[in-house]
């Protein structure tokens, strides 16, 4: 059987990483009642894979697929990571995880909508309340990196929802052979 990796190549990529310095002043409420955010609390690899790719499939996230499983799980089971689901009703809306490894800093290392709800008006209050959930741990910064494989929106919803930029650099992005 051939190698995942066999299927790979790399990308040039631009990345751009921000950061928050301070918590944001204005809280958003949900635009609808039917929505709501739940912590998954040791998710199974099987849980979490479905929430990543379900969210990051059309935007070449293959990061954690390549993982081996238990090396996925160990990072899952870490009290410092955090995965957040929303819902719209009793179905799955959207996927972010914080990472709290480093001191005084929250990174905001994957977010997104299922993408039959983006466009709906629910990603920015989801981001809100992803923001407000990292800086309730009180760190010197809040960080998230996104790169040009992603959507097209992501840059400019994290500068509007307060996040400046700090630095833009050209890397090699593993993405699947099409």
């Amino acid at each position: 059987m051939p190698r995942r990796e066999n299927f790979m190549k790399h990308v040039a990529t631009k990345t751009t990483y921000l950061e928050m310095l301070a918590a944001p002043e204005d809280a958003v409420e949900p635009p609808r009642e039917d929505l709501s955010v739940s912590r998954k609390v040791r998710p199974t690899v099987e849980e979490y894979l479905y929430l990543y790719n379900s969210v990051g499939r059309d935007y070449q996230w293959i990061d954690r697929n390549l993982m081996a499983p238990d090396e996925l799980e160990v990072i899952l089971r870490n009290e410092l990571i955090e995965v957040h689901e929303l819902s719209v009703g009793d179905r799955a809306a959207g996927f972010a995880e914080l990472d709290r490894r480093r001191d005084q800093q929250v990174e905001l290392a994957y977010f997104g909508l299922f993408p039959e709800f983006i466009g709906q008006g629910i990603g920015k209050y989801f981001l809100q309340w992803v923001v407000e959930r990292a800086w309730s741990y009180q760190p010197r910064r809040v960080w998230v990196h996104t790169c040009d494989l992603d959507h097209p929106a992501a840059l400019s919803n994290y500068q509007r929802a307060g996040f400046q930029i700090y630095d833009e650099q050209i890397i090699q992005q593993v993405v699947k052979e099409t």
